[in-house]
């Protein structure tokens, strides 16, 4: 088969299924030619082809998305490093037959892989669930029966098979391997594919060129592959290979889409080898004292091994999953945001910077005309009615899918003002509307563009970019009116001007836009009636009539929510691609600067990041609250820059042009109504397009994160002080002052209580700025309270030695009984005194741990006492030990507050952030009529009309 034929041989596949596609000696198969060889047509399949083809082939589904087994999911659970230490370490113990240590071992390590498979499993289910109601969809050609006419309806990319008509439109994933049969200006991206980061034109051939033979499939126009998404034009083609038979499914072997290591991860793994490293040298600095100081040999190699199990935070995998499963969970059940990616919970959580569009986030997604103005800037209400004449037989015959935002608006305003709306004299300037049209009729009267007869249209060109409707008017036989309606510098350029009022215009319609408003110029020109085709080249020699100015609408809730988002540590950063001053506008009015500072920083273009490095785009980025004219490598270029200097970045887009700043960003989002190929490479999908819902996600990511932070202080604290006071004990003692299975009982008990983390509710304070794991910050924490619990370890032998002075039994067994429950409840005073919470109300608010916390200190009294406690060398205690036992518990309690007050003093907690909104409330009217200050020079308006 040639290179250049992506797709499998001739010959049938199992159970009667037509090939892909048969080859053809030296060229790739014509359109007819796959058609026939996939037994389809230009009409698609019935529906009962199509399900017996998808039992054969199986569902469109990549290998990477297919179920995980489970014995494949529990052995990747021993990834994790401290799982895989501790399976090192029960292997010693079983080597050197301390098979009763070995055995708790290797259940600590059962447990947690368990727990860790069964949530992730749990998990994977909800997102699959979750991820249903976003299911990427594609638009499928198929008829009920051969007599049936061919019906377009949306379906399931899983239930894609061979053979499949299907159609493409802008922002559509390709869904599978395609052969275009008709294309209109169809162009994709297939950078995942190839690297290129430029569109390439596709289109379907009736004969594939030969001379493209040997340059391989993605060079072919005729062909589009599964990975690729479009970027404008439309299509139609025929499916021609399906999931792992697919072009992505073999290029990227089931990695395509993964990430990078999270920022979560980065800190939890520093932390965790860090301990590791400890945990490691903990064994054999335990055997060389002891047989230097005790002559003991290998016999203390359990209690070695068991003192380094003591310090591993066991239970950090299923508490991590846990966490984040369940906010998840509760995310998608309260607001409707779907959490794709479990780390992007806590990256959320950590998010300090948050990147967007203005339109229909920070505004409605629906602007306003707010003049109509002829050359000499005088209202002009004949000016709106040739632009609504436009927009309408422009919306028409263009036959495109729903009308631009900005035609839209033109035709409401033109409505309301036919009506003789009472609001649309202030929209068209100060002095009213000018009534009469430069015909000398009326323009009110003739305000409906229905009056005027569509003859052909020349739709909105990005290159050209105007859009021209040709009309007739009412009692103008013989003569064809053109109205072209765009951007100010393209129409100008099409008028007949001379140079000096060209410029003239420019310096006015910059002017406008400099002070926030949109611009839509609007010019005709009358042409003898003709049935020949018109073409761009029509369009000279027109007339100038004048400038639509637009303005956005802020969303109602956008100001409020900018303001909770401040106060959360949450910067906004506003990057478009509208004129300057339009973005500048929109943010003054919604009060959005930095501190309240409006200097020439806060605004940035274009054309000024073309001229910074790297380096000095990471201070312009800190700075600057909007840029203003991105492409979409500016906003990828600007987002990790972001990152460069130190922020976590969360992304909002739902278009095409957002794709490289979502993989950018450390948190891509996307609204559940974006672009099938957007809300596929975000982490998190929202219900809606809204501040409100992303400040809700920022709120559970931050309870998540606060959690598993609370469970890492405590817990590591705890831990570290229990190997000092053994390791110090074990020099002291002429026997071990814990056997290696209290250690692991005790750890046991622990551990199960150390579950209440995933399901407390943190402390207000813990919600106030950005969680970030720092892993300086912690071994800080926890040595400090490491030594505390130690001293309140070491204070028991003091109250053991007083208490079994005179007691008669097994002093050993006594002493052991006493450290295990002195030790357990310590612990529990932990958890109870070191919760995250700077208030006693916000402590106190701790049920789950308060529960666990007593649960752990019922088993450490009475676990001794019951028939289980001789079988693991404890005896029973006198009355004495748990009087004094009490008092050590009362000053370490003591001692343990007044250490937390001292460290909250040095670290005090976050204070909420200025409110930049608030703040510029008190000077938006005074920012609004000075928008010209901005200063925004040499910019034109280029807004599709």
């Amino acid at each position: 088969m040639p290179e250049s034929s992506p797709v499998a041989g001739p010959e049938h596949t199992t159970a009667g299924t037509p090939a892909p596609v048969a080859p053809f000696p030296g060229a790739a198969p014509t359109a007819l030619q796959t058609l026939r060889a996939l037994d389809s047509g230009p009409r698609g399949l019935l529906e009962t082809e199509a399900e017996i083809r998808l039992g054969r082939t199986g569902e469109n589904v990549l290998p990477a998305r297919r179920p995980v087994p489970w014995p494949r999911r529990f052995l990747r659970s021993l990834r994790d490093p401290f799982t895989s230490v501790l399976l090192c370490l029960g292997l010693v113990s079983a080597l050197v037959s301390a098979w009763g240590t070995a055995c708790v071992i290797l259940a600590l390590v059962a447990v947690s892989c368990l727990l860790r498979s069964a949530e992730e499993h749990r998990a994977d289910r909800s997102t699959a669930a979750l991820r249903e109601l976003v299911a990427t969809t594609a638009t499928v050609v198929r008829r009920a029966s051969d007599d049936s006419p061919p019906r377009e309806r949306e379906v399931p990319v899983a239930d894609l098979v061979p053979g499949d008509v299907i159609r493409l439109r802008p922002g559509d994933l390709v869904p599978a391997d395609v052969q275009l049969l008709r294309t209109d200006g169809l162009t994709v991206h297939q950078s995942a594919l190839t690297g290129e980061s430029a569109p390439v034109v596709k289109q379907a051939l009736d004969i594939p060129d030969p001379a493209l033979s040997d340059a391989g499939p993605f060079a072919q126009p005729q062909w589009c592959f599964q990975g690729s998404s479009v970027t404008s034009g439309s299509g139609t083609a025929v499916v021609v290979a399906t999931g792992g038979e697919t072009r992505f499914a073999a290029t990227h072997d089931g990695r395509a889409g993964q990430r990078g290591a999270s920022a979560f991860d980065r800190s939890v793994q520093g932390i965790s080898w860090t301990l590791i490293r400890f945990m490691l040298l903990t064994p054999p600095l335990v055997l060389m004292a002891n047989a230097a100081l005790r002559g003991r040999g290998l016999e203390t190699l359990p209690f070695a091994v068991a003192v380094a199990v003591g310090l591993t935070p066991e239970m950090l995998p299923v508490i991590v999953t846990t966490t984040l499963a369940r906010g998840a969970a509760r995310l998608a059940r309260t607001s409707g945001v779907i959490v794709k990616r479990l780390p992007a919970l806590h990256d959320l959580g950590a998010v300090d910077v948050l990147c967007l569009d203005k339109t229909g986030t920070l505004t409605e997604d629906r602007p306003v005309v707010a003049a109509a103005t002829d050359g000499a800037d005088r209202p002009d209400a004949d000016v709106l009615r040739w632009a609504a004449v436009n927009a309408l037989w422009t919306l028409q015959l263009a036959e495109l899918p729903a009308a631009d935002a900005l035609d839209e608006a033109v035709l409401d305003a033109a409505e309301a003002l036919g009506r003789g709306g009472l609001g649309t004299a202030d929209a068209l300037g100060e002095g009213g509307p000018d009534t009469t049209d430069t015909d000398g009729s009326s323009a009110v009267g003739e305000m409906d563009p229905d009056v005027y007869e569509g003859v052909a249209v020349l739709p909105f060109d990005p290159v050209r970019r105007v859009a021209t409707a040709v009309v007739r008017r009412p009692g103008r036989l013989g003569v064809h009116t053109l109205v072209t309606k765009g951007a100010v510098e393209a129409v100008l350029d099409r008028c007949a001007l001379d140079r000096d009022e060209r410029d003239r215009l420019l310096a006015l319609a910059d002017r406008k836009a400099g002070s926030g408003l949109r611009l839509l110029a609007v010019a005709r020109a009358d042409r003898a009636a003709r049935a020949r085709a018109y073409t761009p080249a029509d369009e000279r020699g027109l007339t100038f009539l004048g400038l639509v100015a637009l303005r956005d609408v802020p969303a109602p809730s956008a100001a409020d929510a900018l303001g909770v988002l401040a106060r959360r540590g949450v910067s906004v950063k506003v990057l478009t691609g509208d004129h300057p001053g339009t973005a500048a506008r929109v943010c003054a009015d919604l009060g959005l600067r930095p501190e309240g500072r409006t200097g020439p920083d806060d605004v940035v273009t274009a054309e000024v990041l073309d001229t910074l490095s790297d380096a000095e785009l990471v201070g312009v980025a800190d700075r600057a609250t909007v840029f203003a004219r991105c492409t979409p490598e500016h906003k990828a270029r600007i987002v990790t820059a972001l990152r460069a200097g130190g922020h976590t970045t969360g992304f909002l887009g739902d278009g095409v042009n957002d794709l490289p700043a979502l993989h950018a960003a450390d948190v891509g989002i996307c609204p559940r109504n974006a672009v099938d190929v957007a809300r596929e490479a975000a982490d998190v999908v929202l219900a809606e397009k809204d501040l409100t819902a992303i400040d809700r996600a920022v709120l559970a990511g931050r309870r998540s994160s606060g959690n598993i932070a609370a469970y890492l202080r405590i817990t590591l604290s705890s831990n570290l002080g229990n190997v000092i006071a053994m390791l110090t004990a074990g020099l002291m003692l002429p026997f071990l002052p814990m056997l290696p299975a209290q250690v692991l009982v005790q750890n046991l008990c622990f551990d199960a209580a150390q579950l209440a983390f995933a399901f407390d509710r943190p402390a207000a304070s813990a919600l106030r700025r950005p969680t970030v794991l720092r892993p300086r910050d912690f071994l800080r924490f926890i040595t400090g309270f490491g030594l505390l619990n130690a001293a309140a370890d070491l204070a028991t032998f003091g109250v053991l030695a007083l208490a079994l002075h005179n007691a008669s039994g097994d002093g050993e067994a006594a002493f052991h009984a006493g450290w295990f429950t002195e030790n357990l409840l310590t612990q529990a005073l932990v958890m109870i005194l070191l919760r995250t919470g700077r208030s006693a109300a916000e402590r106190r608010a701790g049920g789950p741990l308060r529960g666990a916390a007593a649960g752990l200190a019922a088993v450490g009294v009475a676990l001794p006492l019951t028939p289980l406690g001789p079988l693991l060398g404890m005896s029973a205690l006198p009355p004495l030990y748990y009087l004094l036992l009490g008092s050590v518990l009362g000053l370490y309690a003591v001692g343990l507050t007044a250490a937390r007050r001292r460290y909250e003093r040095r670290h005090p907690g976050p204070k909420p952030a200025p409110d930049p909104v608030r703040h510029g409330r008190r000077d938006r009217t005074r920012g609004a009529r000075e928008g010209h200050a901005w200063e925004l020079r040499g910019a034109r308006s280029d807004r599709r009309p």
